[in-house]
């Protein structure tokens, strides 16, 4: 899944806290766990969406 931090935020990523998440536009795709859904829960993340792939019109 890709994930930005909220506005003004930063969170650290799971498996190395000293890099972080930042609210750039583009997000970082990492992956689907606990932790990032706990951080999307309580606010400091937010789920970047997807763009849609293929063909329907």
């Amino acid at each position: 899944m890709k994930v930005r931090a909220a506005k003004g935020l930063q969170c650290p990523m799971e498996d190395n806290p000293r890099a972080f998440i930042t609210d750039d536009a583009k997000g970082v795709e990492v992956a689907d766990t606990s932790y990032y859904r706990r951080l999307i829960a309580d606010g400091s993340l937010e789920e970047v969406p997807q763009k849609a792939k293929g063909g329907d019109q």
